[in-house]
């Protein structure tokens, strides 16, 4: 895969870690980037920095219609970054409904799916490319205080595997993306030293460019996979302690 002349398609685009992918792919040489909100005044506000390299599209990745119209209208894209998320900082227990866990997994899983679905075809289209499923350290170590958000990274994560096989025939590779701690609106709370946007797209891109499979994208992924090795159950302990502490 690679990054200059490419055309990509990011999700969540406007802001945060997928507005970092934008400027890291226009720094690349990438032929042309479709800037996706769900939002298309946000998306606009973004493709306006570069406009002859930059393509606004509303999408909101759990409308079926949406999802297919992108796929129709951005028939060229060689790069695929799912970038959307959703966190609604509640825990499994606390929330006062199944509202939050339904809407992260609609986001955070079955959109990425819907995406990767509907891309597929378009991919193979077009001599088979790469996709890239921005995920969380929360998708490879349970973390209670996100609720239903890491039971849906764990999923996304899962299904990056599954697709990563299927779609091996047609030359596609599949990067899962693991971010630990991102200086974005979603991580305002915690309070901790965070990489930037840029940064964890800058070493993504790389890793999707070697065709790397699972990529720990900065230094709290890094240590959290490392505190996972060492001591597997240890942050459940600790994330107990935090529980009960309240």
């Amino acid at each position: 895969m690679q990054i200059e002349g490419c055309v990509a398609l990011i999700t969540g685009a406007n802001r945060g870690i997928g507005l970092g992918f934008v400027h890291q792919l226009i720094r690349r040489g990438a032929r042309r980037v479709y800037v996706a909100s769900r939002t298309l005044t946000d998306a606009e506000a973004v493709a306006a920095e570069v406009p002859s390299r930059l393509v606004a599209i509303e999408l909101d990745v759990t409308n079926p219609k949406q999802v297919a119209r992108a796929a129709e209208t951005c028939a060229d894209v060689s790069l695929l970054v799912n970038n959307a998320g959703a966190f609604s900082m509640h825990t499994l227990l606390e929330a006062p409904d199944l509202e939050a866990c339904r809407q992260e997994m609609e986001v955070n899983y079955f959109g990425m799916l819907a995406m990767c679905r509907a891309f597929a075809p378009v991919l193979k289209q077009n001599g088979g490319g790469a996709i890239a499923n921005v995920l969380s350290a929360g998708a490879i170590r349970a973390v209670p205080e996100m609720g239903g958000y890491g039971p849906s990274k764990f999923a996304a994560r899962a299904a990056s595997n599954c697709l990563r096989a299927e779609l091996a025939p047609q030359g596609t590779a599949v990067t899962a993306l693991i971010v630990g701690s991102a200086d974005t609106r979603m991580a305002a709370h915690i309070k901790q030293a965070k990489a930037t946007p840029e940064d964890i797209a800058e070493s993504s891109l790389a890793a999707i460019e070697q065709g790397i499979e699972e990529h720990d994208t900065d230094p709290g992924a890094i240590a959290a996979r490392a505190h996972l090795a060492r001591d597997p159950a240890g942050l459940a302990r600790l994330m107990a302690e935090r529980l009960r502490a309240r």
